[in-house]
């Protein structure tokens, strides 16, 4: 029973009027703050969970966007028919979705979604056509008793509203609407009519639908009927009006028609959510404000005390109408449950800046339901209206609306299961395309479209439609197998390592460097005090790679991380600046030759990539880029001889070459991908036939992949999109080398066609028999780059992330967690269907997961994304390894510093200071246990790399020699003082 069940029972037994039961006023500001504590990023991950046992599914519309018929039957003319026919509106809604001829369609609809509820409204002058009893139309009220009947025979429950919003044109003419308080009464006298007269079967009222839209949009900016504007008095005692006439109607229904029919009754009330622009009280305190401005306004007397939040009577003064008593007491406690609306038709369209309050407006239903908890005393809250929409131009694929509805959806079992807010239903809107008030037929926002173009207005069920059913059939979304945490290890000989795009390079030795020579000041403080104007005569000392400290650094870094691989790039350019391996720089070739002697002595085997993309930078030299770049022959072969020249110098410690680093850059031209697979076709070669059998390495290039989901997977055809992205990304470069020996038979059919319709030059060059030859099975391993997952379908959505020359639409699941980096949320079972369609269209090849990170705030050292990243993301690999057969040899984090990569790096630095962030020491711990090892499982027992000696004896050496020199200085000192305090005696 609801504080109106109450109040019926306490009146009846001679008991004042009892008020709702509610919190102190101003719970709701803790809402805040509690959130901003909340675990990051694990409290923004999806739920998989269900909702309790007989949740309220519903969808729903308004009278006036579906109905049409705008005057048959005796219908008499709304403000909104009056309103369409002025101003600057071009459409009405005089025909809408036509559902005042279209009952059976509608239920159809209705079964369709398997809805338990329908929310819909009574057209008030459908019913009196002015508005009185007095003008009772008898077809109108036909027409609702055929649709309750008919929602009857397919066990759909009525959630009936009594007004949204089409007030009869002559009360607004004689009285002027709602801003006459003799609207209560003839509220009140509609009311009874409706419980009379279909409240048998219906059990849930809602009086008024969003009188904030109302109030401060129909009578103060004019944005909706009936237009007025630019009163900054008559909102206010207009929303007083819509209060009391809405306690009228509760009254009404709470004396007559509770005890026989048993229903329950509320307003809606619509809000918007906000956050604070800076993290300060009176931020807060100003987002608290807003609400209470906007959702305050009606719930804070129907819920708390029956009065007006603080907030509106401190800065509304004279314009804020006041209660007597007896109207706090008859309006306090009228709602049986709080009915709550939430979507575009108030938040970011309809609130005003200045009701913002200088705060920032935010999608967030779950901090509203608990705010809304909060504030009210967690009363049971149905959302009544609750979605997003789609452009006007949108046909069954709606796949923004979709995924917002996902969101919305899992919002609210998070607040039900996490926060314990008591939520009872929710309400997609809207059952059908229509007309949609302000915004006309630019936006649709149903879950059938609706061709307004037949004359029978055919409607079709839209992907949002078919997501709703499944969803209310499995009632949520239940945990799947796949989504569980994998637990189990690696084989011992998996690859951990980690990825920079290139190192620090400093040839200039920093040991034995400094000509000056310093005294030892024994008898003073004993520091080194330097002899001015002395210096040595120049060293000729041999070349030590242990003069380099900025590779000693370096290499320290990466060997407290444990990985036993390490991947970064070396620079062509620099390496041979005129392209001519005769003129190559041996000062820098010396430097990576000691990188990576000095790697392998403590165990870290080195992964070294020949040719970084870097999109429009340029990364050849100069001669090469001026003699047209990867266009010209010269390019590939004098690349060939680099490889060449690398492999002499670096090869004996490197066993992993990588010729060239995500080549398959998009927006390459087709004629400068086809150079680049024959130039690693190249240096493949010279790998293969030259060093290989000497150096015992390996070599093949690394593809750029992240994944590509289809928005919709409903049946066959919504994959064809996303297959049409792999092999345009992937298969590119992909099938010439591990596959056919020529480019995906897609790739072709698709540009062909495209010249052929669309006028465009897209020209894919053929393989002669020679090249096929050359290029195919130039590969070792395969090897991708992976950071994120987009969903893709054919369609037109969003004109920045359509890609027109493959025709479909990318966008991002809004219920993932997102990333700092623009399009690039974090998905992690992404990274598990890239590995098994390689392992599926290439059998079996061994994979290398060769760069995977996320980027994060550098002044972020507790990088929690990043902990969260490296763990989901591997234990995805794991499942792919274990569950699925892939031949997975290896995974490398992205990446070794912020340094080289900002916002990826798991070192940050501070000055000069090298700081270790949160994600190394998880990643750490993954490496050291080889995996996911389940509570009470043994190590796994690995035999252990052998240790190199290579400079051991040496190191030994100098250890030995440093020690006695110390021990021989220490006992000079002694024998000196102790001498000197014998001398002092005597």
């Amino acid at each position: 029973m609801g504080p109106g069940g109450l109040y019926h029972s306490c009146k009846q037994l001679g008991v004042s009027h009892l008020q709702w039961t509610a919190a102190a006023p101003g719970t709701g500001l803790h809402t805040w703050d509690r959130f901003s504590k909340l675990p990051y990023p694990s409290d923004k991950a999806f739920l998989y969970d269900t909702f309790p046992d007989k949740f309220m599914w519903a969808v729903g519309t308004a009278a006036y966007s579906v109905e049409g018929a705008w005057e048959k039957d005796g219908k008499g003319k709304s403000i909104w028919d009056t309103f369409t026919r002025g101003g600057t509106r071009v459409s009405r809604g005089d025909v809408g979705s036509d559902s005042y001829h279209n009952i059976p369609g509608d239920l159809r609809a209705l079964q369709q979604l398997g809805v338990s509820h329908y929310r819909f409204s009574l057209s008030w002058p459908r019913i009196f056509s002015n508005g009185t009893k007095e003008s009772y139309n008898e077809k109108g009220v036909e027409y609702y008793k055929s649709l309750i009947r008919g929602l009857k025979k397919i066990k759909v429950q009525p959630i009936v509203t009594l007004y949204h919003w089409d007030l009869p044109d002559s009360l607004q003419t004689l009285f002027g609407g709602w801003s006459n308080s003799v609207m209560v009464e003839l509220f009140r006298e509609y009311a009874d009519f409706c419980f009379k007269t279909f409240g048998s079967d219906v059990k849930f009222w809602i009086t008024i639908d969003n009188p904030f839209a109302v109030a401060w949009h129909g009578y103060g900016t004019g944005v909706v009927a009936p237009g007025i504007k630019n009163d900054s008095v008559l909102p206010f005692r207009v929303g007083h009006n819509l209060l009391k006439a809405h306690a009228a109607a509760w009254h009404m229904y709470d004396d007559r028609y509770r005890s026989s029919q048993g229903g329950q009754v509320s307003m809606a009330l619509a809000s918007h959510w906000i956050k604070p622009s800076r993290t300060r009280q009176e931020n807060r305190k100003a987002c608290q404000c807003s609400l209470d401005f906007v959702l305050g306004w009606f719930a804070r007397p129907l819920f708390v005390d029956g009065d007006y939040p603080p907030c509106m009577k401190r800065n509304l003064i004279h314009r804020l109408p006041t209660f007597t008593e007896a109207e706090s007491l008859y309006v306090n406690g009228t709602a049986d449950f709080f009915a709550l609306s939430h979507g575009p038709a108030l938040s970011f369209q309809l609130i005003n800046e200045s009701l913002r309050f200088g705060q920032t407006e935010a999608l967030g239903l779950r901090m509203l339901l608990y705010w809304v908890g909060g504030e009210y005393n967690n009363p049971p809250i149905f959302v009544v209206e609750s979605g997003w929409y789609g452009s006007g131009n949108t046909k069954t694929k709606d796949a923004k609306h979709m995924y917002y509805l996902k969101r919305f959806i899992m919002e609210t079992l998070k607040a039900i299961r996490f926060d314990r807010i008591n939520v009872i239903g929710y309400t997609a809107w809207s059952l059908l395309d229509g007309y949609e008030w302000y915004r006309e037929y630019g936006i649709r926002r149903g879950l059938f479209f609706v061709d307004f173009n037949t004359a029978d207005l055919k409607r079709k069920p839209k992907t949002s439609a078919t997501f709703y059913s499944k969803l209310i059939e499995k009632n949520g979304f239940p945990q799947l197998p796949e989504n569980q945490p994998a637990q189990g290890v690696f084989p011992c000989d998996f690859a951990w390592g980690v990825a920079a795009n290139s190192i620090q390079v400093d040839t200039i030795p920093s040991q034995f460097a400094d000509p000056s020579v310093y005294i030892w000041n024994v008898s003073g403080n004993g520091e080194l005090k330097k002899v001015p104007g002395v210096r040595v005569p120049p060293m000729h000392r041999k070349y030590h790679c242990a003069n380099y400290g900025s590779i000693l650094q370096q290499v320290s870094d990466v060997h407290r991380m444990q990985v036993t691989h390490f991947q970064f790039s070396i620079n062509w350019s620099s390496i041979t600046p005129t392209g001519r391996v005769s003129d190559a720089n041996e000062t820098l070739l010396k430097y990576y030759h000691c990188f990576v002697s000095e790697l392998r002595t403590v165990n870290v085997t080195p992964v070294v990539t020949l040719w970084q993309h870097t999109g429009k930078l340029s990364s050849l030299p100069a001669p090469m880029e001026a003699g047209g770049g990867w266009q010209s022959e010269e390019t590939v072969q004098a690349f060939a001889d680099y490889a060449r020249l690398c492999f002499q110098r670096l090869g004996a410690h490197v066993k992993l070459w990588i010729t060239l680093n995500e080549p398959n850059d998009e927006d390459l031209e087709y004629t400068v991908g086809h150079q680049l697979l024959r130039a690693h076709a190249l240096a493949w070669h010279v790998y293969d036939t030259e060093f290989r059998r000497a150096q015992g390495g390996k070599a093949s290039l690394v593809l750029h992949m992240d994944w590509v989901e289809p928005a919709f997977s409903f049946n066959r055809e919504d994959s064809e999109p996303a297959n049409r992205v792999l092999d345009f990304r992937v298969g590119w470069f992909a099938d010439p080398i591990f596959g056919s020996g020529d480019y995906p038979g897609v790739m072709r059919t698709w540009l062909q066609q495209r010249n052929n319709t669309d006028l465009f030059s897209y020209h894919l060059p053929t393989f002669s028999d020679e090249d096929r030859l050359l290029v195919k099975g130039t590969y070792d391993f395969f090897a991708i780059s992976h950071f994120t997952t987009s969903m893709v379908y054919d369609g037109v959505g969003d004109t920045y992330t359509f890609k027109d020359k493959l025709k479909v639409q990318l966008i991002s699941d809004v219920t993932w967690i997102m990333s700092s980096r623009p399009n690039s949320p974090v998905v992690p079972w992404g990274l598990r269907k890239a590995l098994n369609w390689v392992n599926s269209r290439y059998k079996g090849v061994p994979i290398y997961v060769m760069a995977n990170g996320v980027q994060e705030d550098t002044a972020s050292f507790k990088d929690s994304l990043r902990v969260y990243y490296f763990y989901n993301y591997i234990n995805e690999a794991l499942k792919a390894y274990t569950l699925d057969g892939v031949n997975l040899k290896g995974y490398f984090a992205y990446a070794f510093s912020d340094q080289r990569d900002p916002g990826f790096g798991m070192y940050g630095h501070v000055q000069e200071e090298v700081i270790s962030k949160s994600s190394l020491a998880h990643y750490k711990d993954i490496i050291r246990n080889n995996g996911f090892l389940a509570p009470g499982t043994p190590q796994q027992h690995c035999p252990h790399a052998p240790v190199l000696l290579t400079k051991q004896p040496v190191v030994g050496f100098l250890s030995l020699v440093s020690s006695c020199m110390l021990i021989t200085v220490c006992l000079v000192i002694y024998y000196a003082v102790k001498r000197h305090k014998i001398a002092t005696r005597k």
